[in-house]
């Protein structure tokens, strides 16, 4: 969620200059581009104003904001993108770009999000361990077709979960001979 000024709840509103000074309304005093990338990070909500006509300059500044940061080796935004932004003004669809782009990059931080949780929540519940489980399946069911009725003896003896593991990795090795004997 975007914070906001913690004494009146709005917007933090900054004023730019002639001399292309920024100012800080909350606080009172001068900042800099740099101070305002932080803001954005920080998720501060805030709008740029001309000082002089109070024309709401949001959007050239966070623009000014991403050729910095373009500028200064930490290139995020691949030459074909651009390309691709730069060939969709004018467009019939240029008016489609702006909501587009904020869906994806909504979309964008959601999975991130659902990526972070995962990590959190351990490598038992991980997409890359499910992976692995279905990945272990598909081996089980390899398995059956090749030596048919051996895990289905097993669990008709009433077989415990290590007897399993052993019979699996008979049935592994097993397959390996073969597939070793197929290659040659």
């Amino acid at each position: 969620m975007a914070k906001r000024d913690a004494q009146t709840g709005d917007k933090v509103t900054i004023k730019k200059y002639a001399n292309r000074r920024l100012y800080n309304t909350s606080c009172s005093s001068y900042i800099t581009l740099d101070d305002l990338a932080k803001m954005t990070r920080e998720g501060t909500e805030f709008e740029v104003v001309d000082a002089k006509t109070g024309d709401d300059i949001t959007h050239s500044i966070l623009t000014q904001i991403i050729m910095d940061e373009e500028a200064n080796g930490t290139q995020m935004l691949p030459v074909g993108f651009l390309r691709d932004l730069i060939s969709m003004y004018g467009n019939s669809m240029q008016s489609m770009m702006p909501q587009y782009l904020e869906a994806s990059m909504a979309s964008f931080r959601e999975n991130q999000a659902k990526i972070q949780e995962a990590f959190r929540e351990g490598l038992g519940n991980n997409p890359i361990a499910k992976i692995h489980e279905n990945n272990m399946a598909m081996m089980r069911a390899v398995g059956q077709a090749i030596l048919p009725g051996s895990r289905s003896e097993d669990k008709a003896k009433g077989s415990s979960d290590s007897d399993e593991i052993a019979a699996l990795r008979k049935q592994m090795e097993e397959m390996q001979k073969k597939l070793d004997e197929i290659g040659k």
